[in-house]
Formats: C-alpha cells, structure tokens, sequence
C-alpha cells in the first residue's frame, strides 16, 4: 500500500529580515540609542522615521509608532475617551488581545454576531448598540476578513457610534480601493512577529483627527518630548490636554523601528505572494464535499496570510479525528470549536473577565471553523500539497463511521 505524503514544513517558521534592516539595527546597537527620545544634534529617530513612512503607506495624516497591537488598542480606545464600565461594541470572533484591551482599559464588551463569511454581523450590531447604548465599536477585521465597510461606516453614523479599526491581519488590504484602517476614527495595526511586518512585537494606530492623536502620543510616553514626533499633530493640538493626559507608557524603540522601515517598503511584494499562495489553497479546496469555504467579495482587496474554511455540521468527535490525521502528516491547523484554549486560539466564551450572552449564529459558526497559517516560507508547491492532504482527510473523515472515529478522536493533540 503507498505510504500517504506527508508535508514536512513548518507553520511557523518566517521569512528573515531583511538584510537592510539588520544593517539599520546593528548601526542602532552600535551607537546605543535605542530609546525614541535619545538622539544625537540634528539626528532623526528611527521611530520617528518609520512613523512618517507609516503614514504615507497608509494615506493617513499621522502615525505612532508603539510597542504591541495590543497596547494600540488600549491606547486607542482611552483617546477617545472610555469611561470606566462603558460598553464597547466587538465582534464575537476576534482573538483575546481584543477583549482583553478593552477589559484592561476599563470598558465592557458587548460581543456582536459574525455571519458564516466571518464579518460582524450589521444586523446585530445595529440590536446590540441599541440595547446597550454603546457608542465604542471595536471592528476586529478577524483573519483578515472585511465587512462592507461603505455599509459599517453608514450604519455606525447612524447610531453616532466612533469606529475604532483593529487591523492586526489587514496591513495592505483595502475595501474599495480604500485601505483597511482608514475607515474609522482611529485603526491600530500589529507588527508581532505572525503579522504582514515582523518586529517580534509592535504596532501602530493611525488617525487623521488631531485631538484623538495628540492624546495618543502623550498616552504613549511622550511625557513633553511631543514636538519630537513628525507624523504628529501641530503643537496647539497638545496645549490644552498635555497636563490632564496621563502617561500610559508603551513607546517603540529605534530598534524595532530599524527593522521595520524596509518591511514596510516591500509590502506590496509580499501581499501579492500571500495572495498566490491563499489562491492556490483555494483552487485545491474548492469543491471538496463537506468543507465550505468563506466568499470573499469583489470589492475587498485581501492580504491572506492565513487561511480559514469550514466543516459545518460535523461533530466535535469527526473534527478531532480529522485534526489528528492532518497533525500526523504534519498539517498544523487550529480550531475554534475546541472545548477550552489552545495556544493563540480561544472564543468568546472562554474569557470570563467578559461574561457575555450566548451567541447561537457564531457558535455553530465556530464550532466547524478550521484555521492555519499560511507564512511566506511556504511555496505554491508546498501549499498545493497541504490542500492535497486536507482534501483527502476531510473525505476520509467525512465517509466514515464515527464509532470509528472515537479512538482517534480521544487521543488528540491540538497544535499551540
């Protein structure tokens, strides 16, 4: 009998950095000044560079560079003034970070529906802003998944709900033309080392309002050195919050900036290989009985370096099963119907600092979801074998008879 392939790649593993930015960063390790604000006479910080360069990719009038997406996110939502217990609109399907930003800044989430494509559901965004009085919506674009943002942008000024966008998966992806970020009040991006520019950890937020920025800025550590910053505000903006503004410090340094600033240059490069590698995943999945795939509209210009599809009405034990026999021909993926946290992977029903009511759509959406990464070291090849081996085991698994499957099922090891 043939032995099945077995994909022997790593779901991990990234891309080096650039060797323009290694040269930057050793140039920064040499002279010592890592920290933003420590600067030689007529020396421009790494940071402050990135910043302007930030900027100019994403069409935004200012930029902040900070240490994590998870500290944008908080950052964000203080500038624009949550009060302590306020509610704050989310969508159900995002990862921890998400909540736990809005939790650790003193707010409460109120969870809204995703539809079967992964989106907030308008619908019941509309319900949960009315019932609740929310005037925060925090859009996790999950996945890299957007919503029709023309319809969002409407229906929240409708509601006189203030957009804050988490674009950790949509650096370089666009609605309409328009960049993911640019829709709302304030967008937080995230440079960790998973996302479409590799700092290790990292992040930026983006506005074109200057008050919100200018709170950000001092939020972010600038204590009075805001002149310093390029993307920035003018200084008036500062005058009349500069004392009443608390520091909540999570600055970025010059060396996570140094390797950042050629990443930004070639991300169109990369989004364009992302993309091939989630259209031949695609082309391998498309078609295979019991899986279903998520549409992506005409009007959205994605960056797919993760992929997600659907198994819908399969039982936890056929699921585990199925996860057992990709792991063992070393297809990592990951799924959000799992009874307690793996790793990077939990729902909102798992996070008890943010009680919440049941969300019957999004569950029986996650229950079948199935998650992987897709990172640039993967080639076409790699990729049109990893759809290979999904096919065959969602096949498998789906014919035969769960009794059978039990076995499998109890002795399955989630991928971290």
């Amino acid at each position: 009998m043939m032995t099945p392939e077995r994909f022997t790649g790593s779901f991990t593993q990234q891309e080096p950095i650039p060797e323009e930015g290694i040269e930057a960063a050793l140039a920064v390790l040499r002279h010592g000044r890592l920290h933003r604000y420590n600067t030689a006479p007529g020396e421009v910080a790494e940071a402050a560079r990135l910043e302007e360069e930030f900027a100019a990719l994403t069409g935004a009038k200012y930029a902040l560079a900070v240490a994590s997406g998870g500290y944008a996110l908080g950052c964000a939502l203080r500038a624009v003034g949550l009060k302590v217990g306020e509610p704050v609109l989310t969508n159900a399907f995002t990862l921890a970070p998400v909540p736990g930003a809005i939790a650790a800044a003193g707010g409460r989430p109120v969870f809204v529906e995703v539809t079967d494509d992964l989106v907030i559901d308008l619908h019941h965004l509309e319900v949960q802003a009315r019932a609740t009085g929310a005037r925060i919506l925090m859009l996790s674009h999950m996945r890299g998944h957007l919503c029709d943002m023309e319809a969002l942008v409407a229906l929240c000024a409708r509601l006189g709900v203030v957009i804050i966008e988490d674009c950790a998966h949509t650096m370089g992806a666009a609605w309409k033309g328009v960049p993911s970020g640019r829709h709302g009040l304030i967008a937080c991006y995230s440079t960790q080392t998973y996302k479409h520019a590799n700092s290790g950890e990292g992040g930026f937020l983006i506005s074109d309002d200057d008050q919100v920025m200018a709170r950000a800025i001092i939020l972010s550590g600038s204590y009075m050195l805001y002149g310093r910053h390029r993307a920035a505000p003018p200084e008036s903006a500062f005058a009349g919050i500069r004392l009443e503004t608390p520091n909540v410090s999570g600055r970025m340094d010059n060396l996570r900036a140094a390797i950042l600033r050629p990443q930004l240059r070639t991300l169109p490069e990369r989004v364009a290989r992302w993309n091939a590698l989630y259209r031949e995943m695609e082309a391998g999945l498309l078609g295979t009985p019991g899986l279903r795939l998520t549409h992506r509209p005409d009007e959205e210009s994605y960056v797919a370096s993760s992929f997600q599809f659907l198994l819908p009405g399969w039982s936890p034990t056929r699921i585990a099963a199925f996860l057992a026999r990709t792991g063992a021909r070393g297809v990592e993926l990951k799924w959000f119907g799992a009874p307690d946290p793996v790793a990077f992977t939990s729902r909102y029903d798992h996070w008890a600092y943010a009680p919440s009511e049941a969300l019957p759509q999004t569950d029986g959406i996650l229950a079948g979801l199935i998650d992987m990464r897709l990172p640039l070291t993967f080639s076409v090849d790699d990729v049109a074998q990893i759809a290979r081996i999904i096919r065959a085991e969602v096949l498998a698994v789906g014919q035969a008879d769960e009794a059978d499957l039990r076995t499998e099922a109890a002795n399955v090891k989630l991928p971290d």
